[in-house]
């Protein structure tokens, strides 16, 4: 249980996981007996229940088979597969439930599915069909070959996959102190990899100086982006690496308490990191008087009851503490009035697994693995139309042509036609980027002696040069080869947006649904834009931009008004009235 500097527990969402882990959904007789034990009213566990997509309030199909219907899998098929595994199942048994689930972190194993809750990838066609008529029975479990988390080669790990926790040694003995902790993350030029971005030193910094005896340092790992999954190799392979970067931060500012918030589909990461944890405990690195020093740090895993805004830190927060998982209104950052109103570090996954490297080899050594000008490295995970999908470890400032090459080419014939450069929080780049479509400062660093045009794959993936094309930059990167449909692409990334919003703020609310629907018209007239229906898209585009409480509702336009920009050829030039926008 989690307790908040007052003394009250944490309990709803974790009892919740475990009625429904036992009984497949929640019970209501479950519900009011934990609601008298508990002393909680029966309102507030529907108010939770009724909003993460995980609970069930009635019971499931005998067999549920669930198709993940986001950008990658919609690439590789998914939309036929519905079709054939909802035909087999009415062939089958009506008792299988066959839909569509948002995405499962499996993008390099496209499609990806959730067979009575167990991830399933890397099935043929036919062995889908079978699984899916065995649903009802039950038998999903050991599809699976097993995992491999062997010792990965990577620069991250300055321990070759053998734990040994000497960053944390060097601050217990004095070696490294917290202001030599924050002064090697400055120089390192560490921020925030999972996508906004921050200065670590800065979240660290501003948590030690914030007064009060209680702090918290949480991960976030809830990585529900379509198109992102490297933090689930991170957590498979080198999960130490994020316990001791957790340790790191509570030595540095102050904090006794930990979380790892962990979203439910990563069953073997959840393993992999309770079992780092149990280690870290018997060697001393956890608990009272870690390493016989007179320090305190608990960590223990919070499993997420689902959901993509979840993935915002402040909606995080308040999943946390019991409530429906809405985002706050800043500020106060987490810094100031995090978990339980208290000083929070809140840090990625990757973020906090460079931390014990910086410790040992120096911020210098992080900043000096970029190239091209830029600083550091990071994982980036690929999928889409190339011949090996899957996550590796590149220095910042490398092209999107190096990428590609490190994940095999392009599958068949085809030509790169577009990159989703974030998943769809980037929306689409074209294979050729032209000066009339970029922003001033683009345009200076990049088309200089009077070209024109450059080639998608030189352009670098850093943290400025995404800015100048205003793309977050996150580490999720989906090439799109010219066999792709991109007006059906698009919409399919706008449903994502339209499902995943939690529906707190009406711009994002009400338009992340009207952009659907101006999709699903382009389609139906086969892209037909009068400047009428152009001046709405804009100017929905820009109140959602301006108005939106998170980042869900500021980026959920992308993937139409980039189309627009990048890609006017889709569209014809009509005088049609506008319709259903």
């Amino acid at each position: 249980m989690a307790d908040d500097h007052s003394g009250n527990r944490s309990m709803i969402v974790q009892e919740l996981n475990a009625i429904q882990q036992k009984f497949g959904y929640l019970p209501e007789e479950e519900l009011r007996a934990f609601s008298k034990r508990s002393q909680i009213p029966m309102y507030r566990l529907h108010e939770v229940a009724s909003f993460f997509p995980h609970y069930r309030l009635k019971p499931p199909a005998t067999g549920t088979v669930l198709i993940c219907r986001d950008l990658a899998c919609h690439l590789a098929g998914a939309s036929r597969l519905l079709q054939t595994l909802k035909a087999t199942a009415r062939e089958t048994d009506e008792r299988i439930e066959v839909g569509g689930v948002s995405c499962l972190g499996q993008c390099d194993r496209a499609p990806a599915l959730l067979i009575n809750d167990q991830v399933i990838w890397g099935q043929t066609e036919s062995q889908l069909r079978a699984l899916t008529r065995d649903s009802v029975h039950q038998r999903t479990r050991g599809v699976h070959d097993e995992l491999d988390k062997g010792p990965t080669g990577w620069q991250i790990d300055p321990y070759e996959g053998q734990p040994r926790y000497e960053a944390v040694g060097l601050m217990l003995d004095g070696e490294l102190s917290p202001e030599k902790m924050i002064q090697e993350l400055e120089l390192s030029g560490l921020f925030g990899l999972g996508g906004a971005g921050g200065a670590t030193h800065g979240k660290w910094s501003e948590v030690r100086k914030e007064p009060g005896a209680t702090k918290y340092i949480v991960c976030n790992a809830d990585e529900s982006e379509p198109a992102a999954f490297k933090d689930r190799e991170l957590l498979l392979r080198v999960p130490h690496l994020v316990i001791e970067g957790m340790t790191l931060a509570a030595l540095t500012v102050g904090a006794e308490k930990g979380y790892l918030y962990i979203r439910h589909e990563y069953h073997d990461q959840i393993a992999a990191v309770e079992a780092a944890l149990a280690e870290a405990r018997e060697r001393g690195i956890l608990g009272q008087r870690i390493l016989g020093s007179d320090r305190t740090f608990e960590l223990e895993v919070f499993i997420s009851p689902g959901g993509y805004i979840c993935g915002e830190q402040t909606a995080l927060l308040e999943a946390m503490e019991d409530r429906r998982a809405e985002p706050r209104n800043r500020p106060p950052q987490p810094m100031k009035a995090g978990l339980w109103g208290c000083p929070t570090v809140l840090n990625n996954v990757e973020t906090l697994a460079w931390t014990p490297a910086i410790a040992l080899k120096g911020g210098k050594w992080y900043a000096g693995l970029g190239v091209n000008g830029a600083t550091g490295m990071r994982f980036v995970s690929i999928s889409g139309d190339v011949k090996r999908p899957g996550v590796y470890e590149l220095p910042f400032g490398g092209t999107v042509g190096e990428l590609i090459k490190h994940a095999g080419g392009l599958k068949g014939t085809q030509s790169v036609q577009a990159i989703a450069p974030s998943g769809p929080s980037g929306g689409f780049l074209p294979a050729r980027l032209r000066v009339d479509q970029v922003s001033r400062k683009f345009a200076e660093r990049f088309f200089t002696g009077g070209r024109t045009e450059m080639s998608i794959l030189d352009l670098p993936l850093d943290k400025p040069t995404m800015r100048m094309l205003d793309v977050p930059l996150l580490s999720a990167v989906v090439v799109i080869g010219s066999e792709a449909n991109l007006l059906d692409l698009a919409k399919n990334c706008l449903e994502f947006y339209r499902n995943e919003s939690c529906g707190k703020c009406v711009p994002c609310r009400i338009g992340s649904q009207k952009l659907v629907e101006i999709a699903e018209d382009l389609i139906q007239h086969h892209g037909a834009m009068s400047p009428q229906r152009a001046e709405a898209i804009d100017d929905l585009a820009t109140a959602m931009i301006q108005t939106s409480i998170c980042g869900l509702g500021q980026v959920a336009p992308l993937p139409l008004t980039t189309l627009m920009t990048y890609f006017p050829n889709l569209f014809r030039k009509t005088d049609l009235p506008k319709t259903r926008s």
